[in-house]
């Protein structure tokens, strides 16, 4: 029986080792790659609004993945968990030896602690030196944002806590020789955009509003030193009305904000009806659900966008369009995809000269109406003007898959990353990846050794 008197130093003891345990993650594997699964728990006629395996979620959480040259390992963070038929999400961290061809464990970096929603799922960024950076992600203010930083360049055992505050979808970009310049969002009058920057991740600058007209979304890139934005926004504050189409991009770490025609702004903005709009798809009666931005061979920003004309899943909200939306000749051109149908059907965007290519769920799957559906590989030879679908990636699959996301710098073996998982019910769900050899691996579910090779999967094999 433990003495009285010993009962404080045994209270400070394990507040300790929690704490170390918290911090550190050391040694603190996970055995085998299992996607988070979630349901918004929204239901109307064709399901829930959105549901299934979200390891991948949000297109607002970016990068995820990301191509380390200099080790030759593609680093990737997910929402996972450690059980079948758990529901509890925890931060997991992990790489591809592009050699060996083979994954480690993943690293359990921060657990979620009773929570089961992959909004709160991370963010990644590499340093110059190689220290990897996870962004945590909060969700309204009631739970924090949280960084870390590896302890070791290009090592995923220990990392150590940076800075913890209200910060949700996190999108941070490491600028060669300048440090970090931080995109993130906060409930303050709606989900408002602001940003924040660093010289070394240690000290941050205080935080700047970049938008609030009643909330946002936004999907970021990088070019150079260019960082471009692009956003919605939503009406009353309400997420279900949101429409419009806005950009404003920044060469000098956020000093000054300007419009896609090199006009200076003042931030936040405020008004609608702003200079960095792209086009009012509010007065069309249309939503705009964001899923990625990229540059062609000249540096213009391409967006890629699925609009809609209903908030809730089924028929009613046909068509669900995939929209490029590109700079072309100082002008705004709008070229449609394909058509899917759900507003979370997310893909990415490719382009690599001027072959364009897309990769998202825009087929329907076993679970016709839910999150996601069977991947396909979609290209233009003409700068987004005309698109043709090349490839089914997935087929016959018993889960959608979702959010196909593309990882920085990504390398030709590991081109694209998402989850798979049953849009109507709880499920299992996996992780796979796809290289430009037309390939889909999938991660190692079970792991009984410290090191194992994903597997292929082959035409007719049921997933």
């Amino acid at each position: 029986m433990i003495s009285e008197k010993h009962i404080p130093k045994l209270v400070f003891l394990l507040g300790f080792l929690f704490l170390l345990c918290e911090v550190d993650g050391q040694n603190n594997r996970a055995n085998g790659y299992k996607g988070i699964w979630f349901t918004l728990g929204q239901f109307s006629e064709y399901g829930d609004k959105y549901s299934g395996g979200l390891g991948t979620y949000t297109s607002s959480h970016i990068p995820i993945a990301i191509y380390a040259r200099q080790v030759n390992k593609t680093f990737f963070v997910y929402g996972g968990t450690t059980k079948k038929d758990e529901r509890h999400l925890l931060i997991m961290l992990s790489y591809y030896d592009h050699k060996k061809h083979r994954v480690p464990k993943p690293v359990i970096v921060y657990d979620k602690a009773g929570v089961d929603d992959p909004h709160d799922n991370a963010s990644l960024s590499i340093d110059e030196h190689g220290y990897i950076w996870i962004f945590v992600s909060g969700r309204n203010t009631s739970r924090p944002g949280i960084i870390l930083r590896s302890r070791k360049p290009y090592q995923i055992d220990s990392f150590e806590k940076i800075k913890e505050g209200e910060m949700t979808y996190p999108q941070p970009w490491w600028m060669k020789g300048a440090g970090f310049i931080y995109l993130f969002t906060k409930y303050t009058k709606g989900r408002e955009l602001y940003w924040t920057r660093s010289k070394d991740g240690l000290a941050w600058e205080p935080e700047h509003k970049l938008a609030g007209m009643g909330g946002h979304y936004q999907v970021s890139n990088v070019r150079g030193s260019k960082l471009v934005t692009v956003f919605n926004y939503h009406p009353g504050g309400n997420v279900d009305k949101r429409t419009n189409l806005y950009l404003l991009q920044t060469e000098d770490m956020g000093k000054t904000w300007k419009t896609i025609n090199g006009k200076t702004v003042q931030t936040p903005l405020t008004d609608k009806h702003d200079e960095a709009l792209i086009k009012d798809y509010e007065a069309e009666q249309k939503l705009v659900y964001l899923n990625d931005v990229n540059f062609d061979k000249d540096g213009n920003p391409v967006i890629l966008a699925v609009v809609s004309r209903d908030f809730k899943p089924g028929p009613k909200g046909n068509p669900r369009e995939w929209i490029i939306i590109r700079r072309k000749n100082g002008n705004w051109n709008f070229h449609k995809v394909c058509e899917s149908t759900h507003n979370y059907d997310m893909g990415s965007l490719y382009i690599e000269d001027n072959r364009w290519r897309i990769i998202g769920p825009t087929e329907a799957g076993p679970q016709k109406f839910g999150t996601g559906g069977e991947m396909a590989l979609w290209q233009s030879n003409d700068e987004g003007v005309t698109w043709k679908k090349i490839k089914d990636i997935t087929h016959n699959s018993s889960r959608n898959h979702s959010y196909a996301r593309r990882p920085l710098f990504a390398h030709p073996d590991f081109y694209g990353f998402w989850a798979d998982g049953n849009a109507d019910k709880f499920s299992e769900s996996k992780l796979y990846f796809y290289n430009k050899k037309g390939e889909v691996w999938v991660l190692p579910y079970d792991m009984g050794k410290d090191f194992e090779r994903p597997v292929r999967v082959k035409r007719g094999i049921k997933l």
